[in-house]
């Protein structure tokens, strides 16, 4: 058998329908052993804070926050719709799962303009937001 290149693979690929490409999907995910599901939502931070040099400023230089959900209040829609906004990769199932296991982590390791619009979308849409 010939050895086929990446591209003689990805020019294959191009021609096949949604259906096929979904064949494809679960006979390498069982040839291999392996999950095509999405990552999870956010990785662990693996920043402290107070470790930095300067010390005598602490939590006020803070560069990484983590933006926690900790109620979704009583309009969980809303809040289920904003989850979505933050975390595109999330399907409905998913956003839904996170707003209702609260408190848990919608972001992780973000920088401080982001953490504060997640956290102004989510308290907006009803939920009481943490940044960590």
């Amino acid at each position: 058998m010939a050895k086929l290149t990446k591209d003689d693979i990805l020019k294959a690929v191009e021609e096949m329908s949604v259906l096929e490409l979904s064949d494809l999907v679960k006979a390498l995910e069982e040839k291999f052993h392996v999950s095509a599901a999405p990552a999870a939502v956010a990785a662990p931070a693996t920043t402290t804070t107070g470790g930095s040099p300067e010390g005598s400023e602490g939590a006020s230089e803070q560069t990484t926050f983590n933006v926690v959900l900790k109620n979704a209040g009583s309009n969980k829609i809303s809040v289920i719709k904003a989850v979505r906004e933050l975390v595109p990769t999330l399907g409905l199932q998913e956003a839904k799962a996170l707003v209702e296991s609260a408190p848990k982590e919608v972001l992780t390791g973000v920088n401080k303009k982001t953490a504060e619009e997640a956290k102004a979308k989510l308290t907006a849409a009803g939920a009481t937001v943490e940044l960590k």
